[in-house]
Parts: C-alpha cells; structure tokens; sequence
C-alpha cells in the first residue's frame, strides 16, 4: 500500500471524529441558548416587537459579519448556494424566533423551553419523512419520553391559564425541525447563511408591527446580547455541528438549553417552575441524558479500535 493511501479504517475513524466535533458544537450552542429567559427577564419596558427587532437586527449583524471574515468579503456566492432549502429553513426559522419571544413573554421560561422538547420528534419525524435518516431505538424511546413531558406542562398551562403561551411555544421546535432537516438534505453546503437569513425575516417581521423603537439603554443593551451572544452564537454553532450530527441527535443535544435555562431564572430571579413543569421536565433530561449515552455508545462502537463498521 503506497503512502498516503486510506485504510479501510480511516474512513469510520474520520466519521467518529467529525460526529464528536458536531456534538461539542451543538452542545455549547445549547448552552449559549439558555440565556435567553434571563436576559428577557431583564427586561424593563421594551414590548415584545421592540424586542424581537433590535434582537433580530444583532442576529443578523453578528452572523452577516461572521459570513464577511470567513469568505473574505465574497459573501454573495455563499448565500446563493443554499438553494430552496436555505430558504425554506430561513422562513421557518424567523418565524420561530418571534413565537419563541412571545412564548417567554406569555408563560414561564421552564414551560418554554422544555416545550422544546417536541424538536426532536418532530426533526426525526421529519427527517425520516423526506431524508429517509433512520432514527436509532433509543433516540425514538427518548423523544417518545419528551412528548409525554410536554403532556405534563400542558396539563400545568390549562390549570394556571398560560395555555395560550404554551401553544405559540410549540412553534419553535417544529419550525426548528424544518431548519436542521434543511441543513441535513444539503449538508455538502454552508447554511450559515440561512441562518443568516432567518434574523432578516424576523427583523423585517418586527419592523412591520413595531410601533415605536425608541427603547432604554438597558433594554437595548440586553435586547442585543439577546440577538448576538444567545441566539446568535447559539445558531451559528448548532448550525456547525448540524453538518456532523443526525437531524434528531442535533435537537436532542441542543437541549442543554432546557436543562440550564429554568436553572438560571430560578437561581437569579426566583422564577420556580410548578410541580407539573417539574415533573415534566424531568422527564425531558432523563430522556435527554439517556439518549446522549445511547448515541455516543453507538458511535463509539463505530470506531476503528472497536473493530466494529459505521454505526447509523
């Protein structure tokens, strides 16, 4: 065998290694994800539509500028290689951020984000619908799980009244599902920039409905760290690792978010989700946890010192 030449090995080996970058990039995206509730929480007067512009215009800023240092300036060829499908996820994912604003407004940030639980049945569900992706028995036990904890805390909106805002909080984690199995039919191309792109959507979604923008230093301050350090860093690197990371993986490792986030309003400002929400979300990390384990075994099981082929 001459030099330079790949062993039947390296291929399952590069595999295993890329797949681990994907899940450290999802993992600390989730993290960055669950500062939302506090920084909206800090909120001192700005409405929702306030919100939501200056958030989507640092979105956008952050991102665009991101897409400037990595090609050199030449950003319009990168934006138009992501086709329909970074339209589609584009579209889907703007509309999810301002129902994601709006659910954190309307109900409690432990209803929010262990909503989102339902991304990774419905990104599976998805995914096996248009991309085939088989989805692993463990990873389908886990968002069975999930589903059943978001029964928990609807149970918990009909009794407290918050209902409503649990409802629009369903809508993230499905059009977060549109995003990542977007990512996944054209994982060959870059789709940062329609990540991009969905900051644009609700910038121009918020500055159809918003009234006025004059707004606190404070607000605004925390309006734009809302826009570039949670959900800008948060999507730019779930969006790195959704090149590595199965669709339904990619929403299920995203859900650091839900673990952290209803521990740093509880510990800041004494937001205590109700024995529903906890129960619930309970459920929701253990089915996280689980399917973490399941799926980094799988993988592991993969590697070339296992002897063991490509897993999945």
């Amino acid at each position: 065998m001459t030099e330079g030449t790949s062993t039947p090995a390296a291929e399952p080996a590069s595999h295993h290694a890329h797949y681990l970058r994907g899940v450290a990039l999802v993992l600390a995206g989730g993290v960055c994800l669950s500062g939302g509730g506090i920084l909206l929480r800090g909120i001192e007067a700005a409405d929702g539509w306030q919100i939501l512009f200056y958030r989507s215009l640092a979105f956008f800023v952050t991102l665009f500028t991101y897409l400037v240092l990595r090609y050199r300036g030449r950003v319009v060829r990168p934006f138009r290689a992501v086709g329909w499908a970074g339209v589609i996820a584009a579209l889907a994912l703007g509309v999810g951020f301002v129902c994601y604003v709006y659910a954190m407004l309307m109900t409690t940030v432990a209803n929010v984000v262990f909503t989102l639980a339902a991304g990774p049945f419905l990104a599976a569900g998805l995914a096996w619908l248009v991309l085939r992706e088989r989805v692993r028995p463990g990873s389908l036990v886990a968002m069975v799980a999930a589903v059943a904890g978001i029964g928990l805390m609807f149970g918990d909106g009909l009794q407290t009244g918050r209902w409503l805002g649990n409802l629009v909080a369903l809508v993230p984690p499905a059009t977060f599902a549109v995003l990542v199995v977007a990512f996944r039919f054209r994982k060959d191309i870059d789709m940062v920039p329609a990540t991009c792109l969905a900051g644009l959507v609700s910038l121009l979604i918020a500055a159809w409905m918003v009234e006025d923008l004059s707004v606190s230093s404070w607000d605004l301050m925390l309006s734009l760290l809302l826009g570039s350090v949670q959900v800008g860093a948060g999507f730019l690197l779930i969006t790195l690792g959704a090149r590595y990371v199965p669709a339904g993986e990619v929403s299920l490792f995203g859900l650091t978010e839900t673990i952290l986030a209803p521990l740093w309003v509880g510990l800041v400002i004494g937001e205590v989700p109700s024995l529903l929400t906890l129960a619930g979300g309970v459920v929701v990390m253990a089915a996280v946890v689980g399917a973490a384990a399941s799926s980094l075994r799988a993988h592991a099981a993969a590697s070339p010192g296992n002897g063991v082929g490509r897993v999945g």
